[in-house]
């Protein structure tokens, strides 16, 4: 029951943090807003981040509240806001900006739900499973979470093609369906201590954790003439300010009796190196999801004759094997790490994932599919052969007591590490296209007619701008001079080769590989470290059992 239950909030509540992500083109349409005008940008990325930079700051405080007040109490509660804000979203009764503007308030509710869900779902399997079953049950979790990242892309592009409230509507029978079985199956099986809440020491970490969040945000703005905001004063002071706050939340919690943040956990070897690959792990993943949809919708699906508006839900279609490869290894490698020990699968399955990336990297813009998809499974295997032992290793290596705020603090590594890809690897494709693309760009439209004026003009854009228009499967060239009144002054053969579907993504196949490059090099190198980080953990004894009875150094000696 705890399984079956707690599989199901992490897979409703990690859907929702990306089944938006395709449907924005028909959100927008819905609300009848324009997200690559000027200003819209904004709302485009809290509606993606919004959920995301509550999911990171939240997720360690409802950890501690559910060790305080009942894990069973806070995720039954947190499936009952989730349903909540999930009616509210589907019926969204404004448009254009005020729309908008009600989605990311509700989006942020949602998250907080999700929330709930997600801080305390391995704590309670971590509390119904014994040692040598602890694995496989975490495994299945943990994987289906991953899974519904993705799933939550193909769910998207599916649904959108029907209504855009029904990207919303979905949750609905689903979230209310499980309040009702996790409030009729679920059992308290841990003894909460109640507690003082350290208040000093959640409002650091929130405001911290959110403002330096905000500011990667913002950095992938343009600012001042530069194709990324990381000039901005009121970025740097974001980034500043944030980095402050967080150390003086880490004073705070080694001065405080009872902290939200149990400083001293990462004493423990296996804990600490867990925590540290799943954070650079969730970095490198994050960075992929979002480079394959810019991909495919941009470049390659147009290249092979798909419309603009039908390639988000082609594109996932064809990230299905990352998923599978999620759904093959994850449960088979927690169930053999439960006899063999965390460390060989984690490592292996990292320097597979490194391995796929290079082979990413080797491959043409535009590639044939058979070893395309075959990269994709062998990255979904690595990331499946890692998550399951790791999230094993690392709540194995707490006490009962601390199950809790442990299961916060690693889903704060991994929702934040998900949340500054997006800032990360944004910023390095932008970076590699401002070389290159405004040229490219600029003498490729001159050469089929536009005026020189407004080719320089259409090329000096920010890169960011193209980026999104591939990522909301737009074509953005006639997005681009269709609005301007271009295209009527030009022959019709003119106008069909421009708008067509190969024109933009050859013109551009150049310059996003040059991005593509810098972009999974880094990935493939955030592997690596994570993988010396895994093997680095340590063998660890399972911390069940009299919670006084433990210290560090006996979670970490090798069992």
């Amino acid at each position: 029951m705890a399984l079956s239950n707690t599989t199901l909030g992490v897979l409703i509540a990690t859907m929702d943090a990306s089944i938006v992500i395709i449907s924005l083109p028909a959100i927008f349409r819905g609300i009848g807003l324009d997200p690559l005008a000027a200003g819209n940008i904004g709302y485009l990325l809290w509606m993606i981040l919004g959920y995301l930079l509550v999911s990171a700051v939240l997720v360690v405080v409802l950890g501690r509240l559910g060790d305080m007040f009942g894990r069973v109490r806070i995720y039954n509660l947190g499936f009952l806001v989730f349903a909540f804000a999930s009616v509210a979203l589907s019926l969204d009764p404004f448009r254009a900006g005020a729309g908008a503007l009600w989605l990311i308030l509700w989006r942020v509710v949602q998250a907080f739900g999700g929330s709930m869900l997600t801080a305390n779902s391995a704590a309670i399997l971590t509390d119904a499973f014994p040692a040598r079953q602890r694995g496989t049950a975490l495994g299945i979790n943990q994987i289906t979470a991953l899974a519904g990242q993705f799933l939550g892309l193909l769910a998207g592009g599916l649904l959108a093609e029907v209504d855009w409230r029904a990207v919303f509507w979905v949750s609905v029978p689903v979230s209310v369906a499980g309040t009702v079985w996790s409030y009729l199956s679920l059992r308290e099986t841990a003894a909460g201590g109640r507690g003082r809440v350290d208040w000093l020491g959640n409002i650091t970490f929130a405001t911290g954790a959110g403002v330096l969040l905000a500011g990667i945000t913002y950095g992938i703005q343009p600012y001042g003439g530069h194709p990324t905001g990381w000039t901005n004063p009121w970025v740097l002071s974001g980034l500043i300010g944030g980095v402050l706050l967080l150390l003086v939340f880490c004073v705070v919690e080694t001065r405080v009796a009872e902290p939200m943040f149990r400083l001293s956990l990462f004493r423990v070897r296996a804990f600490a190196a867990g925590n540290l690959a799943a954070l650079l792990t969730a970095i490198a993943r994050g960075g992929l999801q979002f480079m394959l949809i810019i991909w495919l919708q941009g470049i390659w699906l147009p290249l092979h004759g798909y419309d603009f508006e039908d390639t988000p839900l082609w594109a996932g279609i064809f990230m299905l094997p990352l998923t599978l490869g999620f759904l093959m290894a994850g449960p088979v490698s927690g169930y053999l790490s439960d006899r063999f020990g965390a460390r060989l699968f984690s490592t292996a399955g990292l320097l597979v994932v490194a391995a796929s990336f290079l082979g990413l990297l080797a491959l043409p813009v535009d590639f044939a599919y058979g070893p395309f998809a075959g990269l994709l499974l062998l990255n979904g295997l690595g990331h499946g052969m890692f998550s399951s032992p790791n999230t094993s290793s690392v709540m194995g290596s707490v006490p009962p007591r601390d199950r809790g705020v442990a299961s916060g603090m690693r889903a704060t590594f991994q929702n934040s590490g998900t949340a500054l890809s997006i800032g990360v690897f944004f910023s390095l494709m932008v970076s590699g296209l401002a070389a290159t693309l405004p040229s490219t760009l600029g003498s490729g439209l001159t050469a089929h007619g536009v005026p020189p004026g407004t080719a320089h003009e259409v090329a000096s854009l920010p890169p960011v701008s193209t980026l999104f228009a591939t990522f909301l499967g737009n074509n953005p060239i006639a997005h681009l001079l269709g609005t301007g009144g271009t295209l009527d002054h030009l022959t019709a053969a003119q106008r069909a080769t421009l708008t067509g579907h190969t024109f933009f993504p050859r013109l551009v196949s150049g310059p996003f590989h040059h991005g593509l490059t810098i972009v999974f090099g880094v990935a493939a190198g955030m592997a690596l470290v994570s993988a010396l980080a895994s093997a680095l953990r340590g063998g660890h004894e399972p911390a069940d059992g009299d919670p006084a009875k433990h210290t560090p150094r006996t979670y970490a000696r090798k069992g």
